[in-house]
């Protein structure tokens, strides 16, 4: 008998050391534990907001909307047409399903359009009763906004994976996966925070010049690399380097390009 546990034993070490680097065995996003999420959040708080609870409310300089929560979720007025993908009213719905009280004056389901019409507007109200309510608001439900955020990624791989050859599929589904399981919990929170920064890449509205810059080009940058989170955030760079140079010269784009990618390395061990 303890030849035999020790034959299984053997058998049950080299199985594990071969599924850990068999491509392909990663095939699932790993799951978020409680602290986890509260890392998450965290982090995602601090690229956002440095932290400031101030800035749960903003209107950023050089933009036509503004940016709420942990995440600066986007809310656009009645009829505005953006090339970015509006996330505030879809965050709203999240928190009636979870059952969530919103503050009064956003508890109707069909209030969706931004009640403001200016930058400056917006900041003349700022200290308002329900900007103080909705800030508070926003601080003290982080923990739905971190899983709203998380739930992206999830229901959007099908999507990503889908743009590309049949052929291909299963490569770039490794690919996502073994990103994702990557020095937990950097790797998950990598493609999590860029999907939430700079989108999906599935929206053709999200283009200049025929050309997107979400997490659909990144893995289309990344296809001819090793999926690891150093070429991640290599293809990442690229990527928005390419949406910078096609950006309207109008949009200033390159100002912001140093903050990005000083963002991205936060998806690095060690950072």
């Amino acid at each position: 008998m303890p030849a035999i546990s020790s034959r299984f034993n053997r058998y049950l070490w080299i199985l594990a050391v071969t599924l850990a680097f068999t491509p392909g065995a990663y095939g699932q996003l790993p799951v978020l534990s409680q602290a986890d999420k509260e890392w998450l959040g965290e982090r995602i708080f601090q690229n956002e907001c440095a932290g400031r609870f101030e800035c749960l409310t903003s209107w950023n300089e050089g933009e036509d909307f503004p940016s709420l929560g942990i995440g600066h979720f986007i809310w656009y007025q009645a009829g505005q047409i953006e090339p970015f993908e509006e996330t505030f009213p879809e965050l709203l719905e999240f928190y009636r399903q979870r059952r969530q009280a919103l503050p009064a004056w956003l508890s109707d389901s069909s209030t969706v359009a931004s009640p403001w019409r200016s930058r400056d507007e917006f900041y003349l109200q700022i200290d308002s009763p329900p900007m103080q309510e909705l800030r508070g608001f926003l601080a003290a439900s982080k923990a739905v906004q971190v899983e709203y955020i998380s739930e992206r990624l999830h229901r959007s791989v099908s999507g990503i994976t889908g743009q590309f050859t049949e052929a291909a599929q299963p490569k770039v589904a490794d690919q996502l996966y073994q990103i994702a399981n990557s020095a937990p919990p950097l790797g998950l929170y990598a493609l999590i925070d860029y999907i939430h920064f700079k989108g999906t890449g599935l929206s053709t509205s999200e283009r200049y010049q025929n050309q997107g810059w979400g997490l659909l080009q990144v893995m289309e940058q990344l296809q001819n690399s090793h999926a690891t989170l150093e070429n991640f955030v290599q293809a990442a760079e690229l990527v928005l380097e390419r949406r910078v140079a096609n950006a309207p010269s109008g949009r200033n784009e390159q100002r912001w390009l140093a903050g990005w990618k000083n963002r991205l390395r936060t998806y690095l061990p060690g950072a």
